[in-house]
């Protein structure tokens, strides 16, 4: 069993599966070896979850140090350098999936040397301050534990005093004010300085996220959900690819299926110049859908057809979080979707149709769902006003057990035309 395993293009698989790199990690891999666009990344499997008390330990640095190097051969870049610095973020994976249960560190690598570097490598002052300052915010929490009212606060304070409606507003020089203020903050509260050294903040990265494996609310979702304690999770550690680059750049959330109805339809969330954790983390109200597929057409396009290579990989409707960095998709994760009953059914007919499932194997999906019992409520459209208000007054009592199936006319001067052709539903 390997210590880390390359989550890259002609890597070997774990021959463990997801058992042994958990769920994500096992999905990216099978993502890269299909050809599709994955930053590279590595993964510390499942089994040192029990085994990492700190992030001192030295099996711990060496597995992250092996695993850098590699990103570093992959991408050229170089972690924590002046020039051309590589960043990551540090992301947990159970073999089950176990959504918003445990932990992630975004932008791991920034210091007061690498900044620069990122404003040098990228001409984009804004991208490094508001990474930065990430960095510091998701830490704070993550990592060190501080309570993260005083972090708001200074965001609060910064939004009011450059008269913004949000982060996304904030230009480079307020961000990098922020994140000097978030760093000051972090030195009141935990103590200490804010790590400087790139590997002392992985380090702690990694260890925070197997620690949330043991956290009360992942312990009471595996008690509620029947999720074997001794399973742990993986840590991930992927090239960072940035959402907040500019106009053209943001993530996002999508299912290559409605959830709610199975329709065969690109069903999702985006948010234009931001991270993932905007998206995922449910603190932002998301209002740039139509404008990604008339500002990126090609990017839109792009994603339908992602969705169907995700659903030709693994045969299921999928969830798969997304990050566009300056007009390029780049796919973070992919997960079986979550649906409702009445989509199941709808999906499993679907794909059968389509030759994406034989009947058996959709008929074993079904499993556990009474057929009987799915229901859908709609609301018909309201009547049309096609006569005088007292003529139809006294109707409303029978709205509930008929719906109207002829084609309005504008020449019926009563309702007894329209009443003979309603149809009983009820």
């Amino acid at each position: 069993m390997a210590e880390i395993y390359p989550i890259l293009a002609g890597a070997a698989a774990p021959e463990g599966g997801a058992g042994e790199v958990g769920a994500k990690a096992w999905n990216l891999i099978r993502m890269v070896q299909r050809g599709l666009p994955v930053p590279p990344a590595f993964v510390l499997p499942t089994h040192w979850c029990g085994r990492i008390k700190s992030a001192g330990e030295p099996a711990l640095r060496r597995m992250l140090d092996d695993g850098v190097a590699e990103l570093e051969r992959a991408t050229g870049l170089g972690f924590g350098a002046a020039r051309r610095p590589l960043l990551v973020s540090v992301r947990s994976g159970a073999a089950v999936s176990m959504p918003g249960m445990m932990e992630t560190v975004l932008d791991v690598g920034l210091n007061a040397e690498s900044v620069e570097g990122l404003i040098r490598s990228t001409g984009n002052p804004r991208l490094a301050w508001d990474s930065y300052r990430r960095l510091v915010q998701g830490y704070a929490e993550v990592v060190a534990n501080l309570p993260v009212a005083p972090f708001d606060a200074l965001m609060m304070e910064a939004l009011k005093r450059s008269e913004a409606d949000s982060e996304r507003e904030l230009d480079h020089r307020s961000l990098r004010t922020l994140t000097f203020a978030m760093l000051e903050c972090f030195r009141s509260q935990a103590g200490a300085d804010f790590p400087s050294d790139p590997r002392e903040q992985l380090a702690g990265a990694a260890a925070a996220v197997f620690r949330s494996w043991y956290s009360p609310k992942a312990e009471s979702y595996r008690r509620l959900n029947g999720i074997d304690d001794e399973a742990g999770t993986a840590v991930t550690v992927q090239t960072m690819v940035y959402g907040n680059a500019g106009g053209a750049s943001g993530a996002g959330v999508a299912f290559t299926r409605n959830p709610a109805t199975g329709a065969r339809e690109l069903y999702f969330d985006f948010q234009f110049n931001g991270q993932g954790e905007d998206v995922v983390a449910g603190r932002h109200r998301l209002t740039d859908n139509d404008r990604l597929r008339l500002a990126l057409p090609a990017v839109w396009t792009r994603l339908a057809g992602v969705g169907q290579e995700l659903e030709s990989l693994f045969g299921d409707a999928q969830d798969f979080e997304f990050t566009v960095q300056s007009g390029t998709l780049f796919l973070l994760q992919a997960r079986r979707a979550k649906r409702t009953d009445w989509a199941a059914l709808t999906i499993a007919a679907d794909m059968v149709e389509e030759g994406l499932l034989e009947p058996a194997e959709a008929l074993a999906r079904l499993d556990g769902i009474d057929v009987d019992a799915v229901v859908r409520t709609r609301f018909e459209p309201p009547l049309p006003h096609l006569w005088p208000w007292p003529w139809w007054r006294g109707w409303g009592s029978r709205v509930a057990w008929w719906r109207w199936t002829s084609t309005p006319r504008s020449d019926f001067p009563r309702p007894e035309p329209l009443r003979s052709s309603c149809e009983r539903i009820r």
